[in-house]
């Protein structure tokens, strides 16, 4: 019984030290991004793009937390943070394709198709901050997404490199976001130890600078 009590009470010690480490890093990634997150009418001026991350999209439609990333970045574009438009999401799959409804949503609100960029592959945050130093060359971005994955956003992004501020976008209420929080924890976590490591994103390639056109991107 005592060998017994003893395992009992090193589980829950050790329980409590890991849970102790995942809420200490969590707490971590927020206190250091928030001082980088602008209001909209505070961005100022010369990013070199704006980066709007992607999110679900519903055939040719965006979901309602991606519209309003949409909408602020191209609003954001309007008003002069910067005349690039990046959009990094999920196209992997044919049948699957976030970031052609993104650039078109930006187009059909006057955008040129030349100002706005598309990375096929921002299959995660991480993989979005890598490829927009690494294949767009950018150096200073203004992140566009909403409040609680902002924070991981320019935490990710200044850890490699990038000179990165944000806007939040969060112009409705979302259904599910306590659980969107929860996941959030550990995904600031297991980020943190990708900004160690960098480990390369799944794809890499030829270099298309943000300072050029856009329609480089187009696969349509």
């Amino acid at each position: 019984m005592k060998i017994l009590k003893k395992i009992i009470i090193a589980v829950i010690c050790t329980g409590i030290i890991c849970s102790a480490a995942v809420l200490g890093i969590n707490f971590y990634v927020v206190k250091s991004s928030e001082k980088y997150i602008l209001d909209m009418d505070k961005a100022g001026e010369g990013y070199d793009c704006v980066l709007v991350l992607g999110c679900g999209v519903w055939g040719e439609r965006p979901s309602h937390m991606l519209e309003d990333r949409l909408l602020v970045g191209i609003e954001l574009c309007k008003n002069g943070a910067s005349e690039k438009l990046l959009m990094s999401g999920d196209h992997g799959r044919d049948e699957y394709d976030e970031v052609n409804v993104m650039k078109k949503f930006a187009t059909d609100r006057g955008l040129d198709s030349g100002d706005v960029f598309m990375d096929h592959a921002g299959f995660s945050t991480y993989e979005s901050m890598y490829r927009a130093r690494a294949i767009f060359k950018a150096k200073k971005v203004l992140i566009v997404t909403q409040e609680y994955h902002l924070y991981r956003a320019i935490f990710v992004a200044r850890r490699l490199g990038l000179e990165a501020y944000g806007v939040t976008s969060d112009l409705r209420d979302y259904g599910g976001q306590i659980f969107r929080d929860i996941r959030e924890i550990l995904a600031r976590n297991k980020d943190l130890v990708y900004t160690i490591f960098q480990p390369e994103p799944t794809y890499l390639g030829e270099a298309i600078p943000v300072w050029g056109n856009g329609d480089a991107t187009n696969d349509k």
